[in-house]
This record gives structure tokens, sequence and C-alpha cells, in this order.
């Protein structure tokens, strides 16, 4: 019998990031003998995969000592990050600017705001890259410290110690081949070392823009904007996914099974069956990033 007095323990915010879930696709399978799961990282408490990220991040600066009484945070983001860190450095008590391009949709600047952190806007003009430059600017400055998301080893991390282990133990052991879109490139960094250290013959598949194509969240990056954390070594095989094959899964992700997710979850899952029409058989994992709320002010699911 339990004591009375004994309270029950409940986690705060912090303590239900990860474990989220996978589901299998019902409708939008294209071939028997393959299976398509999809891990909604939109279950996350912020929203999307990047709380894992944020959360590695501030507490690997905490730890190590590099965020001191009275610095603030500054980090370039395109969105999901930036929301991610503004609720976490919130919880922590620490103050942190985030910078991104105009282009960002309205959910992402109101929410980073409602979380209390400053948003500073780019112009369209110099998109990420510019944010970043600016971001790096006022390091230089004094008085900021910078996670660097794209440079920072507890991004990648995060993923090798939560995202990976999940995926493995869920499909116990039966993934074959797993599939995200590359932005900062930190999911497909840890997981594929976590998975291949399990089985290297796990095939790791990374989706990027085709050429021309503009898709939130994922990037082909100028050679000199290239994510230090990314290790070309550690992604199999890459594909290219278009602007409009990543807006017409999104939606049919919604309609068809029930999935309300974002552009790059689009582009991701376009990649991912393509993927299982050239298998005879499979388990495909695949990444779907977030939630599809954060972009109703934009045209992807029609205005």
């Amino acid at each position: 019998m339990s004591d009375s007095n004994t309270q029950p323990a409940f986690p705060d915010v912090m303590g239900i990031i990860g474990k989220t879930p996978l589901v299998e696709l019902r409708h939008l399978s294209p071939k028997p003998g393959v299976r398509i799961l999809l891990k909604l990282e939109g279950n996350n408490p912020g929203g999307s995969v990047k709380d894992r990220a944020a959360w590695g991040m501030i507490n690997g600066a905490l730890e190590r000592g590099e965020l001191e009484p009275g610095t603030k945070l500054i980090e370039a983001t395109s969105g999901n990050t930036g929301i991610a860190l503004a609720m976490i450095a919130r919880l922590k008590g620490i103050d942190i600017e985030l910078v991104m391009p105009e282009t960002a949709t309205r959910e992402r600047v109101q929410t980073m705001r409602a979380y209390g952190a400053k948003v500073t806007l780019t112009s369209k003009e110099v998109g990420m890259e510019g944010a970043r430059d600016y971001a790096e600017k006022k390091v230089s400055e004094g008085g900021y410290l910078m996670l660097n998301q794209f440079a920072n080893p507890d991004n990648y991390r995060a993923h090798y110690q939560s995202t990976g282990p999940e995926i493995w133990e869920a499909t116990q052991g039966g993934v074959t081949h797993f599939v995200s879109a590359m932005g900062t490139t930190g999911t497909i960094m840890g997981v594929s070392r976590y998975l291949k250290e399990r089985n290297p013959n796990v095939c790791i598949v990374g989706a990027q823009p085709a050429k021309g194509s503009n898709i939130p969240g994922i990037r082909r990056w100028p050679k000199e904007y290239l994510p230090k954390i990314f290790d070309p070594e550690r992604v199999d095989r890459t594909m290219d996914v278009s602007a409009d094959e990543a807006r017409e899964m999104s939606r049919s992700l919604a309609e068809h099974e029930g999935i309300f997710a974002g552009m790059s979850s689009g582009g991701a899952l376009a990649v991912a069956r393509r993927l299982a029409e050239e298998l005879e058989e499979g388990l495909i994992v695949c990444i779907v990033c977030d939630r599809g709320d954060r972009y109703l002010s934009s045209d992807l699911f029609g205005n």
C-alpha cells in the first residue's frame, strides 16, 4: 500500500521531450511488402524535432560553464530551432535573441515572442545565410553566446542519445532504411551514428531540395555555409525533392493519413515513397519534423 502522503511525481515540460510515436502509413504506402513508419516529432512540447537539439545544446553549454550569469544567447534559425530554444531558455532563466529571415511564417515569429524571446528579422535578400552572418557579428561584439546549431556536436548527440535508440527499440531492430530532411543535419548525423552501430547495413537517406527549389527546413547549402557537423560519409544516399513534390505530399499526408505536418516533412516522405518503389521489401522510418499549424499563414495548405 502506498503512503497516502506521497505525492505523485510528474515531469516538467522538458521531461516530455522525445519518446514520440511511430505510426505506419496506411493509405500512401506505394508498395506491398515495404512498410513506411513516420516518427511524429510534432508531438514534442515545442512542436518539432528541434526540441531535442535545443535541450542538448543549452544543457551542454550550462554543464561546460559556457553560459555564465548575464550572458545572452543568440541564434540564427529558420524557425523550429528558434521556437525550441525560446521555450527552453525561458525555463532556464536565460535571455535569448533569435535571428531569422523576414520570409518566416507569422506563426513562428509569434510563437518565439510568446515564449519571451527577442526576434530580429533580416531581409529576404540575404536569406538564412544573412541571418547567420548577423548573429556571428553580434557575438564578435561581445555579450552574446551563440550555440551554433550548424557546428555544435550537442545537436547530433541529442539524436544519438534519444531519436536513434527510440527508432531501434520501437522497430525491434527491424529498421532497414532511415529517411530525414537535411537542414542543420543534426538529426541525420545523430541517428546515423546510432543505427549504424547497431546494424551497419541500415541505409541512411538524406532529402535535399532540387536545384531552384525552396523548401523551409531543407537546405542545399553553399560550400562556405555547409554545417560543420555534417559528415557526408554518414549518409549513404541523398535524393532530391522539388518544392512542388514536398507541398503536394504535405497536403496528401493531412488528407489521406490524418497527419498535419510541414513542408520539410512532405519532402522527406516524398523521398521515402520514391525509395519504397525501388525495394521489394523493407522497413523505412521517416522523420515528420513538425506540425502543419506552423504554416497556416503560408500557401502550403491553400488560402
